[in-house]
């Protein structure tokens, strides 16, 4: 596992060794980035599900200001903590050892906005569209929010107030990316 493009292109990154961690593939990734283009430069990223840390390391490789990085488990978040450090990213980045819905709950107290938020929850256990409509409030007007997940995993157009823009394919994952439906046209636009 390496970072594909940016200031930390071809850094190997740690992967995980008998975690319950499945990190999102080289090929995967740099078809998302190429997908979300100029979004990432000076965005401030949201990596829910963290695992490894690569969508949100690659996110800082690509320019965006700042990541948070999410997981419930202590040997993923030291596992972050080490991939940070080898991309020298301390600086820009913020860990949070916690479930999803406390570090949603933490961070919309703080007033915390993110531009992109990725959410590569377990496959097939429903944490998708559950995460999809904790984040709404955390999503920036004209932020995107990013759900990879297995094919048989898909999920609707429209949720908790998000609209699907975009839907790629890549094997048996799905990335499914959704803007706030704030216009009721679905135009993503920052009105209303």
């Amino acid at each position: 596992m390496r970072i594909v493009a940016g200031k930390f292109r071809g850094k190997k990154l740690l992967s995980p060794r008998g975690m319950d961690i499945r990190p999102t593939g080289d090929r995967v990734r740099e078809a998302l980035f190429s997908m979300l283009g100029t979004r990432v430069s000076g965005a401030h990223v949201l990596d829910l599900f963290a695992g490894s840390g690569a969508l949100g390391l690659e996110a800082l490789s690509r320019g965006a200001h700042k990541a948070v990085f999410v997981d419930r488990s202590p040997e993923a978040v030291e596992l972050i903590k080490r991939n940070i450090a080898l991309c020298r990213a301390e600086g820009q980045s913020q860990v949070i050892l916690s479930s999803c819905e406390k570090a949603v709950q933490r961070l919309h107290k703080a007033g915390a906005v993110f531009q992109l938020i990725f959410l590569d929850p377990p496959y097939g256990q429903g944490h998708g569209e559950k995460a999809l409509g904790l984040v709404g409030s955390l999503l920036h007007a004209d932020g995107l929010a990013v759900l990879e997940s297995h094919v048989k995993d898909a999920t609707g157009e429209r949720l908790h107030g998000c609209l699907r823009i975009k839907e790629r394919k890549y094997g048996d994952t799905l990335i499914s990316m959704y803007v706030r439906e704030t216009c009721g046209g679905g135009c993503g636009c920052s009105g209303g």
